[in-house]
């Protein structure tokens, strides 16, 4: 047989097994949601050859952001009131919007010498600092604060909060010692639903409001094919699998 021809055949294969079109989908990612949103980006090019272009921060100033006119196409917020305000603002498409995680909260430290922590320990425990996210920017940090006073340990407790802009800012406080315990996004710490490092409790859902994190697309994105297929992917069983996988509740 002909090696050209077979050249050819191939070549030909591998074209036409490619998405036609590749596109770039620019979206604006909760600071909490880094950790899954870098393995959905690899899984998103596998199955549609798109690929996203994610900046993680706060939630409150991604949408300061959006609102400035920062050129996102995709909001994946930490909570529900801020894609809900760019609906009522008329800078998403509503039909669009949708849960696409539940946040879990873990009482974290670094030491895993500690044989377990709950909140008795905090409780009782000598330590200098407790570190939790900004309660009037960040869902987690409101949850905590809300945990905190379900348990009875705001009032003794609060001279020793040391507060992170964000989640992720909280986490490397307690991961890197500065605090000795912290209230942190689950996600940070977890590898199939459980704890891989460190030590920690996680908080039961009834100690405070549920955290749901909404996602929407944004009006810049409405005629990019790689905003439209991460809003369907982002809904698919396979990125509700990874996601969950990260210590999400779907």
């Amino acid at each position: 047989m002909n090696f050209k021809l077979i050249s050819v055949f191939i070549f030909s294969v591998f074209i036409f097994s490619q998405p036609v079109s590749a596109d770039v989908v620019r979206v604006a990612v909760a600071a909490n949601f880094s950790a899954p949103m870098k393995a959905l980006v690899k899984e998103f090019r596998q199955q549609t050859g798109h690929r996203i272009q994610p900046v993680f921060g706060s939630s409150g100033k991604l949408y300061a952001q959006i609102m400035n006119g920062a050129p996102y196409q995709v909001f994946l917020s930490a909570d529900t009131a801020k894609p809900d305000k760019l609906i009522q603002q008329a800078r998403a498409d509503s039909s669009t919007r949708f849960t696409y995680a539940r946040g879990a909260l873990v009482l974290w430290s670094a030491d895993e010498s500690q044989a377990q922590i709950e909140p008795g320990l905090i409780r009782k425990a000598a330590f200098r600092h407790l570190a939790l996210a900004n309660a009037r920017l960040a869902p987690y940090g409101r949850a905590a604060k809300e945990a905190l006073q379900n348990l009875e340990l705001w009032e003794p407790l609060k001279s020793k909060v040391v507060t992170g802009e964000n989640i992720s800012q909280t986490y490397q406080f307690v991961a890197s010692g500065n605090a000795e315990f912290g209230f942190i996004a689950l996600s940070h710490v977890a590898e199939k639903g459980r704890i891989k490092k460190g030590s920690g409790w996680i908080v039961p859902q009834d100690y405070h409001t549920p955290i749901l994190q909404d996602a929407v697309l944004l009006n810049r994105g409405k005629h990019n094919p790689a905003a439209l297929a991460l809003i369907d992917f982002l809904q698919s069983e396979s990125a509700k699998d990874l996601i969950e996988s990260y210590g999400y509740l779907m």
